[in-house]
């Protein structure tokens, strides 16, 4: 376990949200060993309902991002980390410019993009899905009444007539949650969430 830094301390490295690749249904043992050892990890899940064979229901939680945790961390305790045996990798950014050493730069998520996501999954009275596209079509819109409230995003309707709020979560992809149109405004923005491979 390393000790905590003072954000933004001159000299004092800063901790990052870095991305790491774990094998695919072992995502919830990487990070409860992680945490056991005192790191800061988050994994993209949702509490849902499902019944068993038996017929009784249980609360279980569903990855959303399969294969990925996130650990927040210095560049330093990253690098001890990417040795541990439950740690395949850590995803790199493919175009990215080289390093000196002939390596791709490692991916961060910021902070904002990070509390989105856990915002979303955290109060979402809906399941959330996290899909690959980075733009999403439909009226800029904040969420003004319910669990969401605060979050911004873009309102589609789905050939079901349903609406489905979509959030820019840059190198991620994007979230997707089913919202009632009442529970929202427009906004006036011209902000378009763009690929940070661009």
């Amino acid at each position: 376990m390393t000790s905590p830094v003072a954000d933004g301390a001159v000299g004092v490295p800063e901790a990052k949200w870095y991305v790491a690749i774990v094998n695919h249904n072992n995502e919830l043992n990487v990070f409860r060993n992680l945490t056991s050892q005192g790191y800061t990890v988050y994994v993209a899940s949702q509490q849902e309902l499902r019944q068993r064979a038996s017929g009784r229901k249980v609360k279980v939680d569903r990855v959303l991002i399969p294969s990925k945790v996130f650990i927040h961390c210095t560049e330093r305790v990253r690098r001890e980390i990417v040795n541990l045996p439950y740690i395949k990798r850590f995803m790199t950014n493919p175009a990215g410019r080289l390093t000196a050493r002939q390596h791709r730069p490692m991916v961060t998520v910021p902070d904002h993009e990070m509390e989105v996501m856990q915002f979303m999954l955290g109060y979402s009275d809906s399941p959330v899905s996290i899909v690959d596209s980075r733009l999403s079509k439909g009226t800029e819109v904040e969420v003004v009444r319910g669990s969401l409230k605060g979050l911004r995003g873009r309102i589609s309707e789905e050939p079901d007539g349903s609406s489905t709020l979509t959030v820019c979560l840059d190198i991620l992809g994007s979230a997707r949650v089913r919202i009632d149109p009442i529970n929202v405004t427009p906004v006036n923005s011209s902000e378009q969430c763009a690929s940070a491979y661009s």
